[in-house]
């Protein structure tokens, strides 16, 4: 548990950022709802983590098939209707940047299309507030002054409570929270980032930058699409995976991953669970995005909150799968 935080149901809970609204140290990731996983599966794994005290649910207005559709965010909806209190007990976080029309403001981050991706998210959901509402990548083209404005209009309405942001640079968060400061407005609350131990590089930069801004971070593929949740070995020591990121690094990485699962050997421990382990002992990282397709790829999760890794054990990662020498810019200059 972090300083501050508390327990319930065995669950770990520590602050979002600056914030005062208190997550779980796991956060489900819902992006298989939909498109791996039918609406029944879905449903159960959402009560599973329910009860086993997991609060914090992410998804995104483009998750799930056909892509686009808000496939993801309807099956929550229909499960949160589905039981009494539900809504309550979570912090419920989707995010808003892509979509499916060809037309020039059906996307990215103007007003208009702000405000139409909330009021979209929120009927499909079944709510009336997001309580955490990202920007799934930054948009270049659009003043911080008009999305600022934005989502203070949508808060005030109290449409959303907190604002996020995913895939965002250290200098696009440093843009983000002086504009936010200009304006008058919270700012972001939270980042969420490709942070894994085989992708390190927001060590450079984007966990200062959340860190100086008071951000939570969030990462999102915390195993890297299943490269560090033990691929050769269920492979048969063969390494295909059929595809996705896993796939694409395996080959460069084959060392180290023969090593970071021999380690996980040596200590008795899965994987997959040692990866979700080492996230939590970073001291930047709020809550890892997991995405289960199944109960027992939950279970799974869970686990990794009662791992507990020693100076000598992180070490030994960090020589598996080196960072890039900590923050910039001592981590290439003097």
């Amino acid at each position: 548990m972090l300083p501050g935080g508390r327990s319930v149901c065995g669950m770990d809970y520590t602050h979002l950022g600056r914030s005062g609204v208190s997550v779980s140290r796991i956060c489900l990731g819902t992006m298989n709802f939909g498109s791996f996983t039918d609406s029944a599966d879905s449903h159960q794994i959402m009560s599973r983590a329910l009860d086993d005290g997991i609060n914090f649910f992410d998804t995104a207005n483009t998750y799930g098939r056909p892509r686009a559709e808000g496939v993801t965010e309807q099956i929550i909806g229909e499960w949160l209707a589905a039981g009494a209190g539900r809504r309550d007990k979570i912090v419920l976080a989707t995010k808003l940047y892509g979509g499916k029309g060809e037309w020039p403001n059906d996307s990215l981050l103007s007003a208009v299309n702000i405000r139409r991706s909330c009021e979209d998210s929120l009927r499909r959901l079944g709510t009336d507030r997001i309580d955490l509402y990202q920007m799934h990548h930054v948009d270049r083209n659009t003043p911080w002054e008009e999305i600022w404005e934005a989502m203070t209009v949508l808060r005030s309405q109290g449409k959303i409570i907190y604002v996020g942001s995913s895939n965002f640079a250290g200098w696009h968060i440093a843009q983000a929270q002086e504009a936010a400061g200009r304006h008058g407005s919270f700012g972001l609350v939270s980042e969420q980032s490709l942070y894994n131990l085989a992708v390190r590089t927001v060590e450079l930069e984007v966990l200062p930058a959340c860190q100086g801004y008071g951000l939570g971070v969030l990462p999102w593929s915390p195993l890297h699409g299943g490269l560090l949740a033990g691929i050769l070995r269920k492979q048969g020591g063969s390494g295909r995976s059929g595809g996705g990121r896993a796939a694409e690094t395996l080959a460069g990485l084959r060392p180290q991953v023969e090593a970071y699962e021999a380690f996980c050997d040596e200590i008795g421990e899965d994987p997959a669970q040692v990866g979700l382990a080492w996230l939590l002992h970073q001291p930047a990282v709020t809550a890892p995005i997991v995405g289960p397709s199944s109960l027992g790829q939950l279970d799974g999760a869970l686990h990794a909150l009662e791992i507990k890794l020693d100076d000598a054990a992180l070490d030994r990662l960090d020589k598996i799968f080196p960072g890039p020498g900590g923050a910039a810019p001592e981590a290439y200059a003097w």
